[in-house]
């Protein structure tokens, strides 16, 4: 009789649980992601792509392109201020626009800011942005706040007439008789009201203000604060950077704006920055009195001149944006993530 004896291809040893039915149960093996993790930790499993360590020749040809689209973008700007800050003699040599300095002269802008037809211009630049975006955030607030409390006397159907104009202008000689024929034509509210609410701004405001908890609005309803108080106590000052965002858009939108100037104004003494640099690029000209006794004296030249009205128009700009970019990217980035 021939005895077999277990060897490692022998029938597996009985479980614990089975020889002994008080002991424990065995903890369950490991899952596939907790083995994924450790091989990941481990460093035994390959990473995905976008997890790989960046290699120099990868970092070097980001750094090239990066480098690439500065200069794209920063070397016409440079060109421009660079030629407004350079003397006559300077630019003849050059044959037209300077990259490189040779002395530096702040002449031209001199000439701009002494009173002549290019100081009025910013002036009434200014002027249209501050009231023109005083004017619009109020409009456009309180029309949100309307539209964003859903319980409101015909909610629905106010809030799907404000959206078909977003899809449904009314043209532009329509627009044209009507500003006209009520008495704004030549004024200088015609360069703000036709342009002081947008309802994409409307929109992004009344979403903005329905994800105010509905808790904070109860209880100050509790508390006795109308639907004013609610709006300037509770809701504004949670909405700080929306707000933010939405005064830059507008800004930007009163200072950049030509086309309405364009088509109402006739007085050119009543016409903004960006009408004189519209007559600068079309037709390669300054308009009368933005220059003075230097330009004609061969002390500066009127390119010098004429690069000074864009830097001029295009330094509010630049210069406000650092101070609401932290405000613009909490303003775009809120409600796209939840808590």
């Amino acid at each position: 009789m021939t005895t077999t004896s277990a060897g490692p291809s022998g029938p597996a040893p009985e479980p614990a649980a089975a020889r002994d039915p008080g002991a424990a149960p065995a903890a369950p093996a490991p899952g596939p992601d907790a083995r994924t993790a450790t091989q990941r930790l481990l460093g035994t499993q390959p990473r995905p792509v976008w997890e790989e360590e960046p290699t120099r020749a990868g970092l070097a040809f980001k750094g090239v392109g990066l480098v690439g689209i500065c200069a794209l973008i920063l070397g016409p700007l440079w060109v421009v201020v660079v030629t407004s800050l350079s003397d006559a003699q300077t630019i003849n040599e050059a044959g037209g626009l300077v990259i490189w300095p040779d002395g530096i002269t702040f002449v031209a802008y001199q000439e701009l800011l002494s009173g002549g037809a290019v100081t009025r211009a910013t002036l009434v630049s200014l002027g249209i942005t501050l009231v023109g975006t005083s004017v619009s955030m109020v409009c456009s607030v309180l029309c949100a706040y309307g539209l964003s409390r859903t319980g409101s006397f015909a909610h629905g159907p106010v809030l799907m007439f404000v959206m078909a104009t977003m899809f449904f202008g009314a043209g532009l000689i329509p627009t044209y008789l009507l500003v006209t024929g009520i008495g704004l034509g030549n004024t200088y509210w015609a360069m703000i009201l036709p342009s002081a609410v947008n309802v994409f701004n409307i929109l992004v405001l009344r979403a903005f203000f329905m994800q105010t908890a509905p808790e904070l609005i109860e209880a100050a309803r509790i508390d006795g604060a109308g639907d004013w108080r609610i709006l300037w106590q509770i809701v504004l000052p949670l909405s700080r950077a929306v707000l933010a965002v939405i005064a830059l858009f507008y800004a930007v939108g009163y200072w950049s704006q030509w086309f309405n100037a364009m088509l109402y104004i006739q007085d050119s003494d009543m016409y903004p920055l960006q009408m004189i640099l519209r007559q600068i690029v079309l037709q390669q000209q300054v308009p009368p009195g933005a220059m003075g006794q230097a330009v004609s004296s061969g002390q500066i030249s009127s390119l010098a001149v004429q690069m000074a009205v864009m830097v001029l128009a295009l330094l509010p700009v630049a210069v406000l944006s650092p101070f609401v970019q932290k405000h613009f990217q909490k303003g775009m980035l809120t409600g796209a993530v939840k808590g």
